[in-house]
This record gives C-alpha cells, structure tokens and sequence, in this order.
C-alpha cells in the first residue's frame, strides 16, 4: 500500500471518531448518564438519607449504659421432697451418716443450684429490672455491680406475663439509666446490648432493630399460660445475646435504654442470628406496678383478636388487611359493656394506629384498671370511637391484691367447711379445695378435688383468710398438710412460692 493511500485512511478514522464523539456529545448521552449517578436520591416516608461519612459510634453508649448493668445470681436450694409430695421418710429415720457410712455419700442431700443473668438499675435507691425468669422460685438473690461490689437482693414483685421483676438492693446513688421512648424505635436503628453472657461481665454487642412488635410464642409457656394473659410485642434485633445477657438492657446510641433482653430465637441454645427484648415503655409500667403494689396492675379490654389477613379482610369488605380483628367479647369485660362486638375491627387506641395482635396488646398493656380509653373501630364500613373503661382481669376495675393473685398462682379456688364438715371430718378448721385449674398446685403435686387443707408448715389453717394470709408471707418451699373425706390418712404436698 503506497503512503497516500495509508494517509488517507487515518484521516478518514480520525474524521469518523471524531464525529462519532460529537454527536455522542450533541445527542445527551453523557448528560443522561451523569444524571443517573448523581441525580437526587429517592425519599421514602420522610426518612433522609444516612450520612455514610462517618462510622456508628458506641462508645458514648457503652461508657453511659454499663456501670448500670449489673451481674445476677440466683441460688436456688434443692429441697428433699418426693415427687408426690412427700419427705423422703428414710432421710429421717437413718439421718445423712447412714449413707454415708454405707454409699460414701448422700443422695438424698439437697444439692443448691445456681443460675445467673443481668438486670438493670432504674433508680438511684436500689431497684433493678431483670427477667422474671431469672430470680423465678430463687431463694437467694446476689446483684453484682460492675465495680465488682456485690449486694444481697430481695424479689419486689414478678410479672410472668412480661416476663419482668423488680429486685431491690440496700445501696444508693447507683448510676439508674437513663430510659427512651421506645415507640420512637425504627427498623434499621442501631442499638447496643449490654449484659453478662456465660458469666463474661460488662459485655456490649451492637446491631439493628430488625423488626418490632414481634410475638415468638415465648411467655406461653409461664406459669400463667393459662389465662392466656402473656404480652409478647418484643423489639427484634440483630445485637448478639447469648445465656446470661437475659435481664439486660438494649439501649440506643446515646445509651438510653429501649428494652430489657428477654429472649433469642436459636435452634442451638445459643445466639443465631435474632434476639428480642420487652420494650421500654411496657417495661417502665410494669416497674411502676411492681414497685407500688408488688404485682402488676394491668388494664383489659376482654377480647379474643387476630391479625388481619386476606381472608379476613375481604370478609369485612376491606380492600387490603389493616387494624385488629375482634374474634369473641368475654362475658362482664370491658368491651363487653362498651358495646364492643364480634367482627369489629379495631384501628387505633388513644389515637395510636394498631394493625397487628401484639401492637394492641402492647397499647393496652400501658394502662390499669379503671384507665378510660377510646378505641377507634370499624363496623359494617362505618368508622366510630368508642370509650372503653378498663378492667382487670376479675372483670373488675379494682386494683388487684395479693389475695387473688395467690389463688391464681395456685390454681385453686377454696371455701370455708361448714359446721357439719368440721364435726364430720373430726378437725377444728381448714380450708375446702372446690376448684383446681393450671397452677403450681397442678403442676408440682397430685393435689385432687375435695382435699381438706388443715396445715400449712405445720401451722393450722382455720379458715380462707388464714389460708391467704399465710401464703402471703411465704417465700420459698411451703409445706401443706391435709385431708380427703373417706381416707384415714393424712397428706403432704410440697411446691415453691
């Protein structure tokens, strides 16, 4: 190929590239491209886009919210007892040096058994919240400061249907933490956990809210899944919290506590990926209650609900599922004399938008017997409010006293033996077994109906208000003795209060 023709080929490709690059330019196509990079980025429910420039900080939270954490150990004694009731009767007739004189050792010795958690201080005085199911039927109660000082705790009060307790140590001028409002938690807000895990002391992990209002089907199974009265509207959160974080606190980036850690969803035992905490404001109440009454003062509407879902929805005539379906009104509740009905559909209380079972459990929860609310419902397309009365869970709007509270604990209803009882029966008093339901009685012994209780720790028991007083002093194993009609013996059962 001569020179000319190889001269005039790069002129024809620069002229071609450098028109090709023109009308590129001329036609936008850059601009297009530059305006999808740097365009304005989308808004989404009035949430502003995160300054990713600087990285999330915990100290701040972690130097504020540890020395109110604090390290608890439950002691509990192993009691000598059958699994009918009874003391083991050749405890008593050969005494400990038999057995060890003939076995090296002795079986039937009670063995103490330990179990630890967290808790956090919510006062300056001594009061600390931790898990109920962390002091539960605990002798001892040991609170460890994070200084290393350690005091003895006395149980102020427990609510298994929150799963929380109140401890009181003899101290004061502690560091109490400081609480958030736990209704102004979002997803995808960064939290801290601060506990005691596998007995680590002052341990702080960090993660997200990855959900709330999450019920997992955990306090079902306390001791009071009978009434099926149980809250579960736990903040989910991805922080890492292992054994022993239970009772501890879940606090925001400026160490103000949104939770007590509760719970983890593992198939192992240990953390797997989820953890869940009571939210604070359901936590400040049930404090609140325990303090001041030693058993929680809770508010109820007297409903059977259910999420909305599809179904449900197109069976009201809605277009997409929103609010709480009421599926049943109890007999005497609240709702019931509110004029609340079957197939209502409730949207809000006080103004606060429910659109699941535990966001409504969780609003009501805040309230006591004798607290008026207005509850927003749907009825064959119409929307009005209704004022609700509360009440508690007798049906009452009385505070409720320990007196109940111990025959609900129980599981038993007694009367007083009438005249012609006490001369049949050959005794001076006691009390008449009538009703028995889930209960520790249930639960801890074979307790049957018609059984006559006529001693409790070998104190007589002469009547129903005997019964109930004694019981209300009574912390730890409780022994009662008794009769049924028609057997020559005496019977003893043993369970926990």
């Amino acid at each position: 190929m001569s020179i000319r023709k190889i001269g005039f080929t790069a002129f024809v490709a620069f002229v071609s590239a450098f028109a090709a690059v023109a009308t590129f330019n001329y036609f936008g196509f850059n601009k297009q491209q530059v305006s999808i990079v740097e365009g304005t980025p989308a808004k989404f429910a009035a949430y502003e886009k995160s300054n990713t420039s600087q990285p999330i900080d915990f100290r701040y939270a972690a130097a504020t919210s540890t020395p109110s954490v604090v390290h608890i150990k439950s002691t509990f004694k192993a009691e000598r007892v059958t699994s009918n009731g009874y003391q083991d009767p050749f405890q008593d007739l050969f005494g400990n040096d038999f057995y060890k004189y003939f076995h090296g050792q002795n079986p039937y010795k009670p063995q103490a058994q330990v179990a630890t958690g967290s808790g956090v201080i919510v006062s300056k005085d001594g009061y600390i919240v931790t898990n109920n199911h962390v002091v539960e039927n605990a002798d001892e109660v040991e609170v460890m400061m994070s200084n290393n000082k350690s005091y003895k705790a006395k149980i102020i009060g427990r609510d298994a249907d929150t799963d929380l307790a109140l401890v009181k140590i003899e101290a004061s001028e502690l560091p109490a933490i400081d609480f958030a409002n736990s209704d102004s938690v979002l997803i995808g807000e960064w939290v801290m956990a601060v506990g005691n895990p596998f007995n680590l002391e002052s341990t702080v992990t960090a993660g997200i809210v990855s959900a709330k209002s999450r019920n997992i089907n955990l306090l079902g199974n306390q001791e009071q899944k009978q009434n099926n009265t149980a809250i579960e509207s736990f903040i989910q959160t991805d922080a890492a919290v292992n054994p022993g974080n239970s009772g501890g606190a879940l606090v925001n980036v400026n160490g103000e506590l949104v939770g007590i850690n509760t719970a983890i969803a593992s198939p192992t035992g240990t953390y797997a990926g989820y953890s869940f905490a009571v939210p604070s404001n359901i936590v400040k109440k049930v404090i609140f209650d325990l303090k001041k009454f030693g058993i929680s003062q809770r508010g109820f509407l007297g409903v059977s609900i259910r999420t909305m879902d599809d179904k449900t929805a197109k069976e009201v005539g809605f277009d997409k599922p929103y609010g709480v379906y009421v599926d049943g009104v109890n007999k005497g509740s609240a709702a019931e004399e509110s004029g609340l009905r079957n197939k209502d559909v409730i949207t809000k209380i006080n103004g606060v938008k429910v659109n699941s079972s535990p966001e409504l459990q969780e609003q009501v929860a805040r309230y006591s017997p004798g607290d008026k609310l207005e509850v927003e419902v749907i009825r064959d397309g119409k929307t009005s409010s209704i004022n609700v009365t509360l009440k508690n869970k007798y049906n009452t709007v009385a505070q409720i006293d320990n007196t109940k509270d111990i025959l609900n604990v129980l599981g038993i209803k007694v009367e007083n033996l009438s005249a012609g009882e006490l001369r049949n029966l050959g005794v001076q008093g006691g009390v008449k077994v009538t009703d028995l339901q889930n209960g520790k009685l249930l639960e801890f012994t074979d307790i049957k109906k018609g059984f006559v209780i006529t001693q409790i720790d070998d104190q007589p028991v002469n009547n129903v208000d005997d019964f109930v007083n004694m019981l209300k002093e009574k912390n730890g194993k409780v022994l009662i003795e008794g009769i049924y009609p028609n057997k020559p013996m005496s019977y003893l059962y043993a369970f926990r209060m």
